[in-house]
Formats: C-alpha cells, structure tokens, sequence
C-alpha cells in the first residue's frame, strides 16, 4: 500500500496557511517529499476568498477588521469562506498519480472520497452533490452570492441536500492542490455580515435561503462532535477513501523558513490580497 505524508500544522495565519500549502505543492513537484494531507485551523478566525473574486465590489472590508478577523486571497477559485470553528484540509498530488484523473472534476470525486468516508465514520450519511437539472448546473456557473457554502458543486458533500464541505481545486506545474473546510460550528450572522448586498431585503433573503442550502456537523449530530473526533476520523478516512498509509511528516527549519518567505513575499501583502 502507497504511503502518503500527513501534517496536522495546527492553529496559524491567514497568511501562513495558504504560503505552507504553496510549498508542499512545490516540494512535492521536486521529488522532496510524498503527497501530502495536511489538516489546519486558523489564528485568528479568517475570510479567505476565492482567487477571481473582486474584494471591493463583494467584500465588507470594514466588517472584517472591525471583528478582528484575518484575510487571506487563496491560490484556488471559489468563493468566500469564514474560517472559524472548523477542521480545513488540503490534499497535494501530481496530476501523474495513476489514481488521479485527468479532469478537475473526476479529480474532485476521488479526493472527496476520503470526505466522505470521514462524514460516515462521525455517523452522517453524506453523499456527493451531483447538479441534475439545467438551472442548477447554469448556477454553477454563474453563482447568485459570493459565499462559498450557498450552494454545493460538482461531488461535494451532503446531507439531506445540503452542503456540510466546501472545497476548491487549483493545478499548478503538474500539482493539484485541494483544500476546503469541514465546518464544526457556524455563526451565520457573522457570515453574512461580511459581504456586500444592493439592500438589507436581499441579505435577509439570501441568508434565510442559506439554512436551506448548508449545514454544520453539529446542527447535524446528535452528539457534540469535537475537532480531535473530526481529526480522527478523516485521518482514517482519507487512508480508506484514497487506498493508501498516512505517515506523520514534520518539516524542517530550512522548510519553514522557506514558507515564512513566502508569507512575506506574497501572502502577507496587499498586492495578493487585493489585486482584483
């Protein structure tokens, strides 16, 4: 059985995060080390938008900074995600494994495979999201709101129809890179406070159709799932939904040195964040 490395990175940065998944797509091209699974949380809470998304025209700026959270712009599409109380992953691999396929798509439904038997190993019946009719496929397109869980994409997971992972997929120099968030808990109001709206009529709106459309684990679970339960059982998941031995990884001082120049670099800097 394959052997893949796992990092559990822990609370750090905005900008650190998205800087550590960077390099590990960069090692892992250089032969440096194994595809990785990396499991992380975030210090302070954070936005982090989708890589095309318009800062000034669907961002409260002043909401963000007036409640203390980070922001960060990510290296992968989507939309805008609080990163609060939540378990969020990231998955590196080269688009060579035999095991993955070459559309972005298909590549989703394996990687999420090991989602989904995580969901199922905390007792939730998730089933990938599969868009069927034409209305729903053209909102994929052209999505109605700027938050990444108002609606689910192409084999992301569900409950009952409504989303409990948003994930997004980038391919950089033969290396696919996908990360999402497996929310715990979920403060909706702090959510919708921090995106832009024509009128209050339209955000009331938008987010009363929002608990139609997402879900936490624990609006869902009849017991109180903890962050190590959530870490545990994606661990397990991934090695059962990817067929493969997680080893635990720890990077080296020349390692982290080389992701702090990379936060300084481009992360930490408003010309990444806010070129848009």
């Amino acid at each position: 059985m394959e052997t893949w490395f796992f990092v559990d990175s822990g609370k750090k940065s905005p900008a650190y995060n998205m800087a550590l998944d960077e390099k590990l797509m960069d090692w892992h091209r250089d032969g440096k080390i194994q595809p990785v699974i990396r499991f992380y949380a975030w210090n302070p809470a954070t936005l982090s938008v989708g890589y095309f998304q318009k800062v000034e025209k669907e961002i409260n700026m002043d909401v963000v900074r007036k409640r203390g959270l980070g922001f960060v712009r990510r290296p992968t599409g989507g939309r805008g995600v609080l990163h609060d109380d939540e378990l969020t992953y990231s998955v590196i691999v080269s688009e060579e494994h035999p095991n993955m396929p070459a559309t972005v798509t298909e590549a989703y439904r394996v990687i999420s495979e090991g989602l989904l038997q995580g969901f199922r190993l905390l007792g939730l019946q998730a089933e990938f999201s599969i868009p069927r009719t034409k209305e729903e496929k053209e909102q994929l397109k052209n999505p109605r709101s700027a938050v990444c869980f108002d609606a689910p994409s192409w084999y992301e997971l569900v409950v009952e129809g409504r989303k409990i992972a948003g994930s997004a997929q980038t391919r950089q120099k033969g290396v696919i890179l996908q990360h999402g968030s497996i929310i715990r808990t979920l403060d909706e109001d702090m959510l919708f406070d921090l995106f832009t709206y024509s009128s209050e009529r339209v955000r009331q709106r938008m987010q009363s159709a929002f608990k139609k459309k997402a879900v936490a684990i624990n609006d869902l679970s009849e017991k109180d799932i903890q962050l190590d339960d959530m870490k545990k059982a994606f661990f397990t998941g991934f090695e059962k939904g990817l067929n493969m031995e997680l080893q635990a990884y720890e990077l080296s001082e020349e390692q982290e040195k080389e992701v702090e120049d990379l936060v300084n670099l481009k992360y930490a800097k408003d010309k990444w964040n806010f070129k848009y």
